[in-house]
């Protein structure tokens, strides 16, 4: 009864203030407790202040344990009047308990809230379909502590049901970022609608955070020497490439190490077959022999058409097979010949 009273009177602006039921249990018990006295006959143990409060909080909650009880019928009077100040003591309640948890999810749909996390991760830009796979990606990978801060015209929170705050606004705005606390954050991660967005936003995010990893998505790589304008750790990661965004959120600085293998003159990546003329070869005897001659480490193999990446040391390759390497430079059969007899 006093959850369904509460869900009527919950717009009274009376019932939102928790000072109405402090007033309405101080008022109930300071009258009750002459009347009772008036009422009950002289000794009475009902009325002794030890006694009293017990039975006030009992009747007033409704539960009635029956240890204490008035003898007389206006003391039968005085307690039904603590069952009502007690039931209006539990709307009251029930009602201000409502209304917050009401305001609470309304600001949590619309963004208007103040995220008080640290060491999370802040998503900055939100595209449908595109945002719920890294979500995803960044979850499986351990990564819990998320907020999603989107510009003004995502209206409501994108995926309520997923577990992450929202924040809505204006994202070059720093106040914006701040309610999303990414000063207090450990990673940043830009992904908005175009080029030109991500550079003022990343401007205004790296002017807000403290030593940040702050990650920027970019479709014209030729851009990222603008950003080193502005901050030579941000780590610039090709807007297509999701898995690579999350494996740099998660683990910092693998973009660029992608991005050393994928640079004509640095430590390129290659592939050769096996010389038929060696026979099986152990992945344990092309890793350390190739090392020491020639500086090479093998990332993968395939063998009869199928891949394995990091293939373990005692896997034994047939002739023919297919090595995939890193090395300063291309390696030809005859010098993969030599360093593996």
């Amino acid at each position: 009864m006093p959850f369904v009273l509460s869900r009527l009177l919950a717009r009274l602006k009376l019932l939102r203030s928790w000072s109405t039921p402090i007033a309405v249990v101080v008022v109930v018990f300071f009258t009750s407790w002459p009347l009772m006295a008036l009422a009950e006959p002289a000794g009475s143990e009902l009325v002794e202040p030890g006694n009293f409060w017990w039975y006030f909080v009992v009747t007033a909650s409704t539960v009635g344990y029956g240890d204490f009880s008035p003898e007389t019928g206006f003391g039968h009077l005085v307690g039904a009047y603590v069952i009502v100040g007690g039931i209006a003591t539990l709307t009251s309640v029930f009602a201000k308990l409502a209304s917050v948890i009401e305001r609470a999810k309304g600001r949590r749909m619309q963004g208007t809230n103040t995220v008080d996390a640290s060491g999370h991760t802040v998503l900055l830009g939100y595209t449908p379909g595109r945002t719920e796979r890294v979500v995803r990606q960044l979850r499986a990978d351990g990564m819990r502590n998320l907020v999603l801060c989107a510009w003004d015209d995502v209206s409501t929170h994108p995926m309520p049901e997923d577990d992450l705050d929202f924040v809505r606004g204006d994202l070059t705005d720093e106040d914006v970022l701040r309610r999303a606390g990414i000063d207090r954050a450990q990673n940043v991660l830009v992904d908005v609608r175009d080029d030109n967005e991500t550079l003022a936003v990343a401007v205004t995010a790296d002017h807000v955070t403290n030593a940040t990893h702050l990650v920027v998505t970019l479709r014209d790589m030729e851009k990222v020497s603008l950003l080193t304008y502005v901050d030579r750790n941000v780590r610039c990661v090709q807007w297509h490439t999701s898995r690579m965004i999350t494996e740099e959120l998660t683990s910092p600085g693998i973009a660029e190490m992608y991005s050393v293998l994928m640079t004509h003159g640095g430590a390129n990546t290659y592939s050769v077959p096996l010389p038929d003329s060696l026979g099986p070869v152990l992945v344990e005897r092309c890793q350390t022999a190739l090392a020491r001659r020639h500086g090479v480490n093998v990332l993968a193999v395939r063998v009869d058409g199928e891949l394995m990446v990091n293939p373990a040391w005692q896997t034994e390759l047939p002739a023919g097979a297919v090595l995939y390497y890193v090395s300063p430079e291309r390696l030809t059969p005859e010098q993969i010949e030599q360093a593996l007899r």
